[in-house]
């Protein structure tokens, strides 16, 4: 046995990090080829859902989406360049702008619905029923619980591009 090896620590807890960031990875990777069949990027998709739940402006969409101004620009830009959504003034305030998604937008938003319901559907269904439930609970205690807050990271550890 090498010196390097007999010193390494050892592993008290399973990676869950890297458990959760291969889950992750695979999932938005599945996300991307099936939403692409269409079109879409999961980031589009995630715009026109969410502005069709109401009247919400860019800035409010690119909060829920975890994504910045220029980013959400661009994606706002494809989707009124595709015809499925266009910047409009608020009703409520006519100085906002709101994105609105165009019927066509619609018809698209209920087609990557079930496309992204299908990817989920594929991923849980590939686990044994018992576990499945435990699972979507687990994660989202974490999420709801002991990880809901994020914690803002040294600027020297870099978030992972999505």
């Amino acid at each position: 046995m090498g010196f390097m090896t007999a010193m390494a620590p050892v592993r008290a807890e399973p990676d869950l990090s890297f458990l959760l960031d291969r889950t992750s990875h695979a999932l938005r990777t599945r996300m991307a080829a099936a939403l692409s069949e269409i079109g879409l990027t999961a980031r589009m998709h995630c715009v026109l859902v969410h502005a069709l739940e109401g009247e919400r402006t860019q800035a409010q969409l690119a909060a829920i989406g975890d994504m910045d101004k220029t980013t959400m620009v661009v994606t706002v830009d494809a989707l009124e360049k595709a015809g499925l959504a266009e910047r409009r003034p608020s009703t409520a305030d006519r100085r906002a702008r709101i994105i609105a998604v165009t019927e066509a937008g619609s018809e698209v938003a209920e087609r990557s619905q079930r496309i992204v319901d299908g990817v989920h559907s594929a991923a849980l269904e590939s686990l044994p029923a018992t576990e499945r439930a435990a699972l979507v609970r687990a994660l989202r205690n974490l999420t709801e619980g002991h990880l809901a807050e994020t914690v803002e990271a040294p600027s020297a550890a870099r978030r992972a591009r999505q």
